[in-house]
């Protein structure tokens, strides 16, 4: 979930610099602080479901979720029109930039609007990074190829299962990531689910400790091909596939172009049963 990715940084940031005349700072705010009421409690839970999970807290978490998900839905839309309103000036800068995460290809295209006045801001350098890394990965394109090293040391390659007459989800995740490892579950299930019709996982691992990539491929289960280059966020995949933060992934067709990008949770089994039938 993009919110759980992006949301202690947006906290921490609570739009401080913003002038004082500035008329959307106490409606995003408002979010903000709704959110980190939603976070506290998810968090704590999140800790208490790892030592004794219940069907009780599942279901709570659930919840938290799809409430952490309706906010954020809402302060893109703010930034959205933010974005339009103030187009010739400079007040969307700080919120572009704090929901850059959370926009979509298309919508980050409609605000980095070259005609707008904050279109050339510094502070939107790292905006105009995400977005291209989000067109390397766009539906339609090809996959591109990556030369890296399996958990035994061997020298494998990408276009190994891309490409190969099967549905193939690329994973990119590490070990210390605390989102991959907790959507790592409903990779796995799915997996299970739709191994034998064909759909195939490899995993790429941002991880610079090979024992630490090795265990947690280990003890969550992960019985699908893995690659890495141990390199961390100098993974060669960062380039190739514009990736800048993780949990990521992109979904490869049978002859190896791009068909989704980012499947997490019920997205990823939508997807899979739109493909499988079932």
């Amino acid at each position: 979930m993009k919110k759980l990715l992006t949301l202690a940084l947006m906290l921490v940031t609570m739009l401080t610099a913003q002038a004082q005349n500035d008329p959307y700072k106490a409606e995003m705010e408002g979010f903000l602080a709704q959110e980190r009421t939603i976070y506290n409690e998810y968090r704590s839970l999140y800790q208490q479901q790892s030592q004794q999970p219940t069907a009780e807290g599942q279901a709570r978490m659930e919840q938290l979720e799809a409430q952490l998900e309706a906010l954020e839905r809402k302060q893109v839309e703010l930034t959205l029109r933010i974005a339009r309103e103030q187009h010739d000036t400079q007040l969307a800068v700080p919120y572009i930039k704090n929901a850059a995460y959370s926009l979509s290809f298309e919508q980050l295209t409609a605000v980095l609007d070259s005609t707008a006045a904050y279109y050339n801001s510094p502070e939107l350098a790292s905006v105009k990074r995400i977005y291209e890394g989000m067109k390397k990965r766009q539906p339609g394109m090809m996959f591109h190829d990556l030369e890296m090293q399996d958990m035994a040391g061997n020298t494998v390659r990408l276009s190994q299962w891309a490409g190969k007459g099967h549905y193939v989800m690329v994973d990119f995740w590490a070990s210390w990531c605390g989102p991959c490892r907790q959507e790592m579950p409903n990779v796995v299930a799915n997996y299970e689910k739709y191994h034998q019709k064909g759909f195939e996982v490899v995993g790429v691992s941002f991880d610079q400790k090979k024992d630490a990539w090795v265990n947690a491929v280990q003890q969550m289960g992960m019985r699908w091909p893995q690659m890495s280059d141990l390199k961390g966020w100098k993974c060669a995949a960062s380039e190739a596939y514009g990736i800048f933060s993780i949990p990521g992934s992109v979904l490869l067709d049978p002859q190896g172009k791009i068909v989704a990008a980012n499947l997490r949770g019920k997205a990823l089994g939508q997807k899979l049963k739109e493909i499988y039938g079932e």
